[in-house]
């Protein structure tokens, strides 16, 4: 310990200071009890299983578990109104994709009576879950070019399959005919693998799908894949081009999955929620869970996060107008 003259020759009260450990730096804060993730989807899809990754990740600093609760329904509505309604101390976030933050806010009634970007606070993006468009073997076609030139020579007559009205295969297929001015006919399934039954069979033409979806029928040789709608190739097809390399600019229509918190959190704890989802995506474990799931790693910190947020829910809201796209 320092005695008085001691410390008045170091300098006085200054100096003794920086000699002392920052205690406000090493006390990071900590939930006051356990933290509920909630997913709103059904257990046991990609969104659920990585969500639960990151959330057994960032446990192992914060001091508490952080459990994930599944709460479908709605189309994705109710387990986000439960978040955005629920406190905002640090104890309850959200993991889920574009369709709760950028598209339902345009596509359902009063928005799902929540506001994506007033209710939330961004703490990361994680990844993206990037849409290939795959054609049916027996369609004469090995390219977006021949596509294009096919569609135009018959319009309506090309069926292109999605997963869902208003889902993000429909918004995609819908973005694609407005950029490449053609006119297809929009075939609507209730999910992946009816689509899939669809697209093997020979029943529909054509789709935008998941990579999770088509990946494994495309390196089988079962579905012929053209080009992916990305700004980026994708990782598990890196001699697929992208969609704007094929020549019609501006498809590009990455689902995503990210991670919020409820609009007051303390800051404090949003920063440390930040960090340690960060610190996560960093590792090269949790990075190839994700690749294996099907997902393009592609983070984003909260204030990138947030201002690629609002970019596209004005993106998705301009095409949703565009085609009258209305939510079943």
């Amino acid at each position: 310990m320092f005695n008085r003259r001691q410390f008045i020759e170091l300098g006085g009260g200054a100096a003794a200071i920086a000699l002392l450990p920052s205690f406000g730096h090493a006390q990071a804060w900590t939930p006051p009890k356990a933290v509920t993730v909630v997913v709103p989807y059904p257990a046991g899809g990609p969104t659920d299983s990585l969500a639960r990754l990151v959330a057994q990740e960032i446990s192992h600093d914060l001091g508490q578990p952080a459990v994930v609760e599944n709460v479908p329904g709605g189309a994705t509505v109710i387990g986000t109104l439960r978040v955005a309604r629920g406190p905002a101390d640090g104890t309850q976030l959200i993991a889920s994709t574009n369709q709760t933050f950028s598209t339902n806010i345009s596509l359902l009634p009063n928005g799902g009576g929540y506001d994506p970007v007033k209710d939330f606070a961004p703490i990361a993006l994680l990844a993206d879950l990037q849409h290939i468009l795959v054609v049916k073997n027996d369609l004469p076609v090995k390219s977006v070019a021949e596509l294009v030139a096919l569609a135009k020579k018959d319009p309506g007559k090309i069926n292109c399959g999605s997963t869902g009205q208003g889902s993000a295969s429909h918004l995609t297929l819908e973005l694609f005919k407005v950029k490449a001015g053609v006119n297809m006919t929009h075939v609507s399934y209730k999910g992946s693998a009816p689509l899939l039954q669809d697209l093997l069979g020979g029943h529909v033409d054509c789709s935008f799908a998941t990579t999770p979806t088509v990946l494994a029928q495309i390196q089988a040789g079962k579905l012929r894949a053209i080009a992916v709608a990305s700004p980026n190739r994708s990782p598990h097809l890196p001699d697929l081009p992208t969609v704007n390399q094929a020549g019609v600019a501006g498809v590009e229509a990455d689902a995503w999955l990210g991670m919020f918190a409820p609009a007051g959190i303390p800051e404090a704890a949003l920063a440390r929620y930040r960090q340690l989802v960060l610190n996560a995506m960093k590792k090269d474990s949790v990075r190839e869970t994700f690749l294996k799931q099907g997902m393009a790693v592609n983070v984003k910190d909260g204030k990138a996060f947030a201002a690629f947020l609002q970019d596209d829910i004005k993106r998705w809201a301009a095409v949703i107008k565009t085609a009258n796209v209305k939510a079943e």
